[in-house]
């Protein structure tokens, strides 16, 4: 792993000097665009709209644009915005990680401590597994400023980004029925078919099987065979009543 932000997780008036590295990997397959006439690789230029001329990588510099004009945003600039966040993640306060809506959540990342036997990492590692609750921070990472959840996972702390309340759409824009009754018997049979679903969670058993099957239709292609289209079958009810179906489902189950 490469490390992609180094700096230190700080709660109270202790400071553990850490390393951040991504905790999660891109599964989807990496297709190149091209040409359909003779299969060329398609390429994109980062070209300047007044000469039309190829810009070199270090030429490019970030603009905010005010007025008619630009201002040139240096790196400087962004550590002078918030110098302490930059380099440092501060736990604000400390939450109960089960109260974190998963809406919230964003990506994740693992830290590691930039010294060996660092008794300060092992110490929170161990607190926070101990209280069950998560630090809640503020950092900069890529000139962006993230909420975050500092918490524990087996020998590891994991900073995991979370997003601002201010990014969650307000439900008041969907279209939502209120006045929707729900008898007694119909809720009591979704419970049951909840109950009967219900098992202790093992994401180890599920795989991307899309991307395996992709990856089939890709091998077969490359042999000259034509791949095999599976063909829906689609699950009719055998009636429109809820509370049918529900118990169908139910009996359904249990003969599986």
């Amino acid at each position: 792993m490469r490390s992609i932000w180094t700096g230190s997780i700080g709660f109270g008036l202790v400071s553990i000097p850490i390393k951040l590295f991504s905790a999660v990997q891109e599964t989807r397959l990496d297709l190149d665009m091209l040409d359909s006439r003779d299969h060329a690789n398609i390429k994109f230029m980062r070209v300047n709209e007044n000469t039309r001329k190829e810009v070199p990588y270090d030429k490019i510099v970030k603009g905010y644009k005010y007025d008619d004009d630009y201002l040139i945003i240096e790196e400087a600039d962004f550590e002078a915005a918030a110098p302490e966040k930059t380099k440092v993640i501060e736990i604000e306060n400390f939450v109960d990680l089960a109260s974190v809506n998963p809406m919230y959540y964003e990506s994740s990342y693992y830290t590691q401590p930039a010294t060996r036997k660092n008794k300060a990492y092992a110490l929170l590692l161990e607190a926070l597994k101990k209280s069950g609750k998560a630090g809640l921070a503020r950092f900069v990472l890529r000139s962006t400023e993230s909420l975050c959840i500092v918490h524990p996972v087996d020998k590891d702390i994991v900073v995991t980004r979370i997003r601002f309340q201010q990014q969650i759409r307000n439900q008041e824009d969907l279209a939502l029925d209120d006045d929707i009754t729900v008898s007694k018997k119909e809720l009591d049979m979704g419970l049951a078919l909840i109950n009967q679903y219900a098992e202790p969670l093992d994401l180890s058993k599920y795989k991307d099987q899309y991307h395996d099957e992709l990856m089939k239709i890709i091998e077969a292609k490359a042999k000259g065979k034509r791949p095999t289209i599976k063909k829906l079958k689609p699950k009719a009810a055998k009636s429109d009543d809820l509370y049918d179906q529900l118990m169908s489902s139910l009996k359904a189950k249990k003969g599986a």
